[in-house]
């Protein structure tokens, strides 16, 4: 009896449970069949290649093999050029930061660097020198993003290589102000990657890409990808064309991205190659090929920042992302590229998309939603939620430039929550929308909208004496808006009415100019230098608008290209000052009549407020 009853429990384990382990090994995280995964990324893709997006590389990883991997649309639209994952080369944007952290652990295991010790000891004497705190700033807040500098886009990206300086260089040269104390605030940070690098080589003595090359790219057998546009030959001639959209299957060919402070965004390569890099963050049956010490793994991903144990936090410089299972994330754009880095280590998963199409969210995140699933909310109950209307109010990302005349674009674009009912929130960015859904009190998941809130899709609001203080996000907070935004609007309404009338007052001029000829009137030696104050403030509105267009243009561009226009500004203003001078002295000399006068007060308040609007907003910095 004993023998069948053995028996019988091993036919039933051999055709049962088998079953239900092999099946389990054979979906995503979301709970789609591998059979299917071809099928359901087609249909998938097929609504945004060729429409929304020019081409893409997707490759999906299980089991630390490549179950997956298809290239969709082209790498040169004109010529039809087919996108092969295995050998197109596209720009991975902020996914090369990926390397940075890597090394940095890797360092850390050798005892070479201590993750919680003030930097200043890694770096020379005085580099820093836009410091505001005198808090330490340590190698976990340049992961976390959490050491406080602003943002600054200048200089960090050209459309040539011909303003490239070194990595020391281009550190020095664009340090960023510090504008929050450390560990307080997640701004996402160039700066802060690039600088973590420079440390490497420091303690190395091995230039970074170099470094790069050897500890991570040879072990791994990366051959097709590097961290500089055109030093490799064989790269160049496989690099896809980057575009930009400017119509639904209308694309135009954008610009190749070089880098200054290259670890924060300048790698080059194939989604295979990406690929291999995922493969090792992957629990290893076998030994880690990046790490001597099998632990260095394990705690590489272990939360190193959060404010809220219900929220993803930050692991180590990898964003975490709660999906079915836990993930850990990245994302990258250039001018012309959007990428996707996800991998899920305890289902031994990984997504990589990359796409030759500027601001691509749909496939990037889009589709790896779709792949890896949702983390369903079981636990929490309705009547401990506060209402969401406390949520209500307008907020600036913490990722912002407060130096400089592009601070007013950060109170032009503002992240605006508003509630729907007791438990939901419409949270509305650049024109687009979500709903969240409070899941914990005040904390909100994305339940439906646009899928450039993915990579934000938890939020978590904090207070103080009642009010938000913060909105957290794994990959940069948002903060209440500080000014009055009546202020706002009413300097907005001053400064139209400025170039109004600044278009408007030469006609005027040239009119009565052309009356007081005819008439063989005496021109009043005032009137010259209100002709002159009219052109200065004439040229002042051309120079904003020259500047505008081109920063709208090409955001991408280095500091002394724009520093002309700055110094035009200088140059109208003391031109200005010493015109009003020259008026207010010759004031009473002449005889005015009411309407003669009446315009000049009213071009000398003009040109005071557009000079008072332009010191507010920092165009002179």
């Amino acid at each position: 009896m004993q023998k069948i009853v053995i028996v019988f429990l091993l036919i039933v384990f051999a055709l049962f449970v088998p079953k239900t382990l092999y099946a389990k090994e054979l979906t995503t995280p979301s709970g789609i069949p591998l059979t299917e995964i071809e099928s359901f990324v087609d249909d998938y893709v097929s609504d945004y290649i060729g429409k929304e997006t020019a081409g893409a590389g997707i490759i999906i990883v299980k089991n630390n093999e490549v179950i997956f991997s298809k290239g969709y649309g082209y790498g040169d639209v004109d010529k039809k050029q087919k996108i092969n994952p295995d050998t197109s080369v596209f720009e991975w944007g902020s996914i090369s930061k990926l390397f940075v952290w890597v090394s940095v652990m890797q360092l850390e295991e050798q005892g070479k660097i201590k993750l919680d010790e003030d930097i200043s000891n890694y770096l020379p004497k005085g580099f820093l020198h836009n410091l505001k705190y005198e808090d330490p700033i340590t190698m976990l807040n340049l992961m976390n993003h959490t050491a406080g500098f602003e943002e600054w886009i200048f200089d960090l990206g050209y459309a040539t290589d011909d303003h490239m300086k070194t990595l020391e260089e281009g550190l020095k040269m664009h340090e960023p102000n510090q504008i929050y104390r450390p560990g307080e605030v997640v701004a996402y940070s160039n700066y802060s990657t690039s600088l973590a690098a420079y440390i490497v080589q420091l303690i190395t003595e091995q230039e970074f890409s170099d470094y790069v090359e050897e500890h991570i790219f040879q072990k791994l057998g990366i051959s097709d990808s590097t961290f500089y546009l055109g030093v490799k030959e064989p790269l160049t001639k496989a690099k896809v064309n980057g575009y930009e959209l400017l119509g639904k299957g209308d694309f135009k060919p954008s610009t190749p991205y070089y880098m200054s402070m290259y670890p924060s965004g300048g790698i080059n390569g194939t989604a295979q190659d990406l690929a291999e890099f995922a493969r090792a963050l992957m629990p290893q049956v076998k030994k880690s090929v990046l790490f001597k010490n099998e632990n260095t793994l394990s705690s590489m991903f272990k939360q190193s920042y959060t404010v809220n144990r219900n929220v993803p936090g930050i692991a180590h410089g990898f964003w975490e992302y709660h999906g079915k299972s836990k993930g850990y994330t990245h994302g990258g754009n250039t001018a012309s590229f959007s990428s996707n880095f996800h991998i899920v280590p305890e289902e031994n998963f990984a997504v990589i998309v990359l796409t030759n199409q500027a601001g691509e969210v749909d496939l990037t995140y889009g589709l790896t939603k779709e792949l890896v699933g949702e983390r369903e909310i079981n636990d929490v109950k309705l009547t401990d939620l506060p209402d969401s209307k406390i949520t209500e109010g307008k907020y600036i990302t913490a990722r912002q430039m407060e130096s400089g005349f592009l601070n007013v674009y950060y109170k032009l674009m503002p992240l605006v929550v508003k509630s729907v009912n007791e438990t939901d929130i419409e949270v509305s960015l650049a024109g687009q929308t979500a709903i969240y859904t409070q899941i914990y009190p005040n904390v909100y998941k994305m339940n439906k909208g646009h899928s450039m809130f993915i990579p934000t899709n938890v939020l978590y609001f904090s207070f103080e004496d009642g009010s938000v203080n913060q909105i957290h996000t794994s990959i940069s907070d948002y903060l209440p808006m500080k000014n009055n935004t009546y202020w706002l609007a009413f300097s907005a309404i001053l400064f139209v009415y400025c170039v109004l009338f600044f278009i408007i007052s030469p006609f005027v001029l040239i009119i009565t100019s052309l009356l007081t000829k005819k008439r063989k009137l005496l021109i009043l030696k005032v009137r010259k230098w209100i002709y002159l104050l009219n052109i200065v403030g004439t040229a002042f509105i051309v120079n904003i608008m020259v500047l505008i267009i081109r920063m709208l243009s090409n955001s991408d561009r280095g500091y002394a290209e724009v520093l002309p226009q700055i110094m035009i500004n200088y140059i109208l203003t003391v031109i200005a000052a010493i015109t009003i001078g020259f008026i207010l002295f010759k004031w009473n000399t002449v005889e005015l009549t009411k309407l003669q006068k009446c315009f000049y007060v009213l071009t000398i308040f003009s040109i005071s407020m557009l000079i008072f609007l332009l010191l507010t907003w920092q165009f002179y910095s």
